[in-house]
């Protein structure tokens, strides 16, 4: 009996120290918009990489350019202003560090940053795939063609490291971006 009051205690202790050892810094909790969650692997690498990208300026030197304007949805809030790396995107490859596109939402103050899609388009991928591409366990999404954007079919997946969108990091809308400020 006394050894299982000792474990019962000892997982008692555990059961309190750990989830304020996980708990981090407050700085943690207020990087880039992701409140208290702790961001997926693909979230902090895609950080990582674009952080040279808050400035529109630098990610146009390096090849980025508007495509198509602000975009938005009928009902689920908004993507943003995709800056498309042509080369990029026909390499028919997949990088989580260097996404094909940076998306910013534009406002009073400039063009600020929120998000990246990685996009390959399909033919080229299935030549040399057997199915979707993933990255860290993403799967991305594959949208047909005919399609809004007049592209031959592709598969895309956006990924919102620079403002939380409460309903995943993953998901294609972001009821937090707005085209207004265009």
């Amino acid at each position: 009996m006394k050894t299982f009051v000792g474990k019962m205690t000892l997982l008692s202790s555990l059961a309190i120290a750990v989830p304020f050892s996980m708990m981090g810094s407050p700085a943690d909790d207020e990087h880039a918009g992701h409140g208290n969650n702790i961001p997926a692997k693909l979230v902090e690498i895609v950080r990582n990489a674009t952080r040279q990208y808050i400035d529109v300026n630098v990610a146009t030197a390096a090849n980025y350019h508007p495509f198509l304007g602000c975009v938005t949805g009928p009902d689920h809030g908004a993507m943003g202003v995709h800056y498309v790396n042509g080369d990029l995107v026909g390499d028919g490859e997949i990088d989580s560090t260097k996404p094909e596109a940076l998306i910013y939402e534009p406002t009073a103050n400039g063009m600020k940053l929120v998000g990246v899609e990685f996009i390959v388009d399909a033919a080229t991928w299935l030549k040399n795939h057997d199915g979707a591409p993933v990255l860290e366990g993403q799967t991305f999404q594959f949208v047909s063609s005919p399609n809004r954007f007049g592209l031959p079919a592709f598969f895309e997946l956006h990924v919102w490291a620079w403002r939380d969108n409460p309903n995943g990091a993953f998901v294609d809308w972001n009821t937090r971006v707005t085209c207004e400020g265009q």
